[in-house]
């Protein structure tokens, strides 16, 4: 399938959201008295977009833009990660400050590409078996069902990688519990949305992918 100018922006954005959340997660805010990274203002984009490339392109154009957004989230890594190393300019006066803020520990940054991996495609694989076995009916028991598995998997990942031997069992356990409802909560709440967007590529691109005979092997791109 030639990639259109859709499909385009719609991976573009699913990068985006990736690498901006990233960013941003060092941050802890309070909404209703939990505590939560500032990225969750975001990243459960990705999951929502996910679904939009699954559901509207298949399995097989998700899992390309899933190691794209693997590959250029690796790239930011690694080029904040020069500009924290090489040494500073007299005049830059912030060196700490950037360090703390983008300088995001290796035990940290082997969480988050390891939950992401795993959670992207089961995300897509869920949804992608879901469609056929409901013969294309009944999205948003797709977009939630597939959302509840991955965003399980990723927050069971990261958090446990990131903050074991940091924080108590017992707030990891709440920790854990509290991300996987509220980002779950997100994804039902943006139903509509995905209603409208799948709907609307669905027409303008004029078509609608099962994935009937997809080798559904992650590492296969070609």
């Amino acid at each position: 399938m030639t990639a259109s100018h859709r499909f385009v922006v719609v991976a573009a954005l699913f990068v985006t959201c990736l690498i901006t959340a990233n960013i941003i997660i060092v941050k802890q805010i309070n909404i209703c008295g939990l505590v939560l990274p500032a990225a969750i203002i975001i990243f459960p984009l990705n999951y929502i977009i996910g679904d939009v490339l699954t559901e509207v392109y298949g399995y097989q154009q998700a899992r390309r833009v899933i190691w794209l957004g693997f590959l250029c989230n690796l790239i930011a890594v690694v080029a904040i990660w020069g500009g924290k190393i090489l040494p500073s300019a007299p005049v830059f006066e912030a060196q700490s400050a950037y360090e703390r803020i983008l300088g995001s520990t290796p035990r940290y940054l082997l969480a988050s590409f390891v939950a992401y991996l795993v959670a992207e495609f089961a995300n897509s694989f869920v949804l992608a078996k879901m469609k056929i076995k409901t013969r294309g009916r009944w999205l948003w028991t797709r977009t939630i069902g597939s959302t509840l598995v991955a965003q399980g998997i990723d927050t069971s990942i990261v958090l446990p990688i990131a903050f074991w031997g940091v924080l108590p069992l017992s707030a990891l356990g709440t920790m854990i519990l509290s991300h996987w409802l509220v980002k779950t909560a997100y994804e039902v709440v943006a139903t509509p949305l995905t209603y409208g967007v799948v709907g609307y590529l669905k027409r303008k691109e004029g078509i609608d992918v099962y994935d009937y005979g997809v080798n559904f092997n992650p590492l296969r791109v070609s």
